[in-house]
């Protein structure tokens, strides 16, 4: 057999499998228990400073 053969076997089964997998682990660290917090908070991000700039001592964080 040769070489692109092998990697189309390759990437058929196994790579197709360990890229599930991988898409999985990503849904589920997403979702979580506990991160709603942190969800939340990333998403006020652009709002938090609306009326005024941040002090010294956030903005260097």
């Amino acid at each position: 057999m040769d070489l692109y053969t092998i990697t189309r076997q390759f990437a058929d089964s196994w790579a197709l499998l360990a890229l599930f997998l991988i898409f999985i682990g990503v849904i589920l660290w997403a979702f979580r228990p506990g991160s709603r917090r942190v969800h939340d908070e990333i998403a006020t991000i652009p709002f938090r400073h609306e009326d005024r700039p941040a002090p010294t001592e956030e903005a260097k964080k």
